[in-house]
């Protein structure tokens, strides 16, 4: 730690060594030493305990971005796991209203409902495997 800065005397330093010139002229000494913060830096969370910031407190070190990322890529595990396979398509609004009624009425998910009909249909099109 540098000692405080004060005159001595009628001198053009002061007793950290520092001319009133590099002062003045912006150049820094070399003797001070600080720590940045930074905001991403998940080993200086303790730096940040003081900041008050609105809303809920935050219990997980990753922004939401990475959490959802995380979550992802934990999910399509899981899915490979059970032996599912992703398959995306765009249907009518009032299909997926339909999809969604019927899954409810026959309390499954709408993925397995989709799963259901398409097995129906390749059963009676004799093209199950």
């Amino acid at each position: 730690m540098t000692p405080p800065l004060s005159l001595s005397g009628s001198s053009d330093t002061l007793e950290a060594g520092v001319s009133w010139r590099a002062i003045f002229y912006g150049i820094r000494p070399l003797l001070i030493e600080f720590m940045a913060k930074e905001q991403m830096d998940r080993t200086t969370l303790d730096l940040f305990a003081n900041e008050r910031r609105p809303g809920r407190p935050k219990t997980n070190p990753l922004s939401r971005d990475e959490q959802l990322r995380v979550n992802k890529r934990n999910q399509l595990r899981r899915d490979k796991v059970r032996g599912l396979r992703r398959v995306e398509l765009k249907i009518n609004a009032d299909a997926v209203d339909a999809l969604n009624f019927l899954a409810q009425q026959r309390n499954i998910s709408r993925s397995e409902l989709i799963e259901q009909i398409l097995l129906a249909q390749l059963a009676e099109s004799n093209i199950t495997t």
